[in-house]
């Protein structure tokens, strides 16, 4: 099968939105549909990998670990050493703390800005024939790191938490994509800004939603929004699971987030059929 490896970044210039949360819960809900799906997890926080990891020894008891890390990958120059199995299409690039050091490599191996900010988009090209989608986790910073990941990137999702912090920083975001494809000829797109409930039904979740609508246009935001779910902060101890009426519920909720994301995503990319 000729995989179209769609390589997309959720990002936003404040933390805490949900980046982490929703690149993951919609790369998982795609796997269950079919999907190939590769996880890039490049804030050096690891959050991604870790819950991941969780995830993968709740499903096969195994505890997975790896010798080499997404910094050790890229030195080497061959990320597919450490593409690693969570479950059935769903697959991970690890990152770990030494990642932080990538934006001082990339000083040392290359003088040039515009080869830094390519280099990754290189290393990430053998990959995308085996993936329907790659999606990259950044840190809420303008660095290197966020740089490489959305010049490798064909689309974008801005996440944005329903906080006036959060849609400040989704304005920024936008404006510094802007001028990415100013400066470097990058070539991405935003999918969406992806809405995440800070409370469920509040007012002033309400009046960032309608502000956010006004800035940016109501056919950008996606329709479906995150609500807040007391059982995502626990798949970050135990990893994903689908074993009772909660977990149900969570499910339920990224179906329809996933299903608005495939729309979307053909809608731009002229896609008419499933996998």
């Amino acid at each position: 099968m000729n995989r179209s490896g769609t390589i997309v970044t959720f990002g936003n210039f404040k933390g805490g939105t949900g980046k982490t949360t929703n690149s993951t819960m919609i790369a998982y809900t795609l796997s269950k549909m079919g999907y190939k799906v590769l996880l890039s997890d490049q804030d050096p926080q690891a959050n991604a990998t870790s819950l991941y990891l969780r995830t993968k020894a709740l499903l096969s008891d195994e505890i997975a670990s790896f010798e080499r890390t997404l910094m050790t990958a890229i030195q080497n120059e061959d990320l597919s050493s450490i593409v690693t199995e969570i479950k059935e299409n769903l697959y991970l690039l690890p990152s770990f703390s030494d990642f932080a050091l990538y934006p001082k490599f990339l000083e040392k191996k290359f003088p040039n800005n515009l080869d830094r900010v390519q280099y990754f988009s290189k290393l990430l090209e053998p990959l995308k024939k085996e993936f329907d989608f790659i999606f990259i986790d950044v840190p809420p910073t303008i660095s290197d790191i966020t740089d490489s990941a959305l010049y490798a990137s064909d689309f974008v999702i801005v996440v944005m938490q329903t906080q006036e912090r959060s849609l400040q920083g989704a304005e920024m975001f936008t404006k510094y994509l802007q001028s990415l494809i100013d400066d470097y000829d990058a070539h991405m797109d935003i999918l969406g800004i992806l809405p995440v409930l800070l409370k469920n039904g509040a007012p002033v979740d309400n009046a960032t939603l309608e502000n956010a609508k006004e800035i940016f246009g109501e056919h950008n935001i996606f329709s479906t929004i995150v609500k807040n779910m007391e059982r995502l902060k626990r798949y970050d101890i135990t990893g994903i699971s689908e074993e009772d009426m909660h977990d149900r519920k969570v499910m339920n909720s990224y179906e329809k987030v996933t299903d608005e994301f495939l729309k979307r995503w053909k809608q731009e990319v002229g896609v008419t059929n499933n996998v």
